[in-house]
């Protein structure tokens, strides 16, 4: 089975929205999130759909997945207080229905322009290897500082890729360190910031281009321009 387990359980402070979350901001009256479900809910290879989202909008939720008759989505479950918390809480959602080797896709709610080849590349890496870690060139410079004040160094630019999503594993492997963090009182970035910690080996899939998330209303205006560029290219053929 291969399940995407969808993590909108963010505030979106970034957004300077008071009246909703960044994942139920609209673009031609339909929430960013539903963007993101429709492509786990039409891709061919994807069975089972968990949303964690904030607790206080998941009525809402429901109402939405009716309105646009998103089937998959078998469980909505509670976020956390961060990302990191809110991924558990969903994969100890899926802790009861998952076998230790099914697949996990973890995708950020607000993360609308992924795209059908992305998820099956993904699927098929972690099936061959046990995780898959989208990822994109770095096109700038990386500094490090400790400080903050100071450059220590400059990685070869070369070598240097920005972590994306989806980010995938087989179930029993992703759960384990989740299980792990949670003993050791960790928080981490995302699924790959974890598995680094504990030296797992992992594998990447090259994102598409535009595979943005929208944490700001700079990256919302990008993506309303390039969700509309995406229609005309399919209606006018340009």
């Amino acid at each position: 089975m291969n399940t995407a387990l969808i993590f909108a359980g963010g505030t979106g402070q970034r957004m300077n929205t008071r009246a909703k979350p960044k994942q139920f901001l609209e673009l031609h009256g339909k929430p960013i999130i539903l963007y993101t479900l429709e492509h786990f809910e039409h891709h061919p290879e994807i069975d089972n759909i968990v949303v964690v989202c904030l607790e206080s909008w998941i009525d809402e939720l429901r109402i939405l997945l009716r309105r646009y008759d998103i089937k998959k989505v078998s469980r909505i479950v509670a976020g956390g207080g961060t990302g990191h918390e809110s991924i558990y809480n969903g994969l100890q959602a899926l802790s009861g229905v998952c076998s230790a080797d099914d697949i996990v896709l973890i995708h950020d709610g607000v993360r609308p322009l992924i795209t059908e080849g992305l998820i099956s590349a993904n699927i098929a890496t972690a099936l061959e290897h046990g995780t898959a870690i989208t990822v994109e060139p770095a096109r700038e410079s990386v500094i490090q500082s400790w400080s903050g004040e100071r450059i220590d160094s400059v990685p070869t630019r070369d070598t240097i890729y920005i972590a994306k999503a989806p980010q995938t594993f087989r179930f029993e492997l992703i759960w384990e360190y989740y299980q792990r963090s949670y003993n050791d009182n960790l928080m981490c970035i995302d699924s790959s910031h974890l598995l680094s910690i504990y030296h797992v080996e992992m594998h990447t899939v090259k994102s598409p281009p535009n595979n943005i998330k929208i944490t700001s209303p700079a990256d919302y205006y990008i993506f309303r321009a390039l969700h509309e560029a995406i229609e005309n290219q399919q209606i006018l053929g340009i």
